[in-house]
């Protein structure tokens, strides 16, 4: 079974414009879709909402900066959050530990108990989960015109 052409375009849009700030109006007037069954359909296909893909995607591209950037503001802002207080916020609703544990972890391993280790790689787990389920989901798009004319030539 094909996945949902719209869900795929909105995929692609997320993960295009993932640092700049994202609203359900923005892409509702973008595809030509009415806001709730954008947020049903996405929800329905991917079993996340957008909100939640977008946050962890986000926190995901934070990841790779910790071990050069010692400024969490600094790394929450480009990776698109507007506030230390709500990158500090979602990173630990995300990850499970505030983004000063996750640091520690990292880098010494020390200061860090065990139970927040198990914590912190069960919910990466987790958000590298949802990256993966949204590229399998891409993977499932229907073949357009171009492709079988592209597949004729090659023959």
């Amino acid at each position: 079974m094909y996945s949902n052409e719209l869900v795929c375009n909105i995929i692609e849009y997320l993960n295009e414009f993932i640092n700049k700030e994202i609203t359900i109006d923005e892409l509702s007037m973008q595809f030509h879709f009415d806001k709730t069954y954008i947020i049903k359909r996405f929800k329905k296909e991917l079993s996340i909402s957008i909100h939640e893909y977008i946050n962890s995607i986000r926190i995901l591209n934070s990841l790779s900066l910790f071990r050069d950037d010692n400024y969490f503001l600094s790394i929450g802002l480009k990776n698109g959050f507007n506030s230390l207080e709500y990158f500090s916020e979602t990173f630990k609703k995300i990850v499970g530990v505030s983004p000063t544990i996750y640091k520690k972890f990292i880098n010494y391993k020390t200061g860090v108990t065990q139970e927040e280790e198990i914590l912190i790689l069960t919910n990466l787990s987790k958000i590298y989960n949802i990256k993966k389920n949204a590229i399998d989901y891409l993977n499932h798009r229907k073949p357009t015109e171009s492709y079988y004319k592209a597949i004729k030539l090659m023959y």
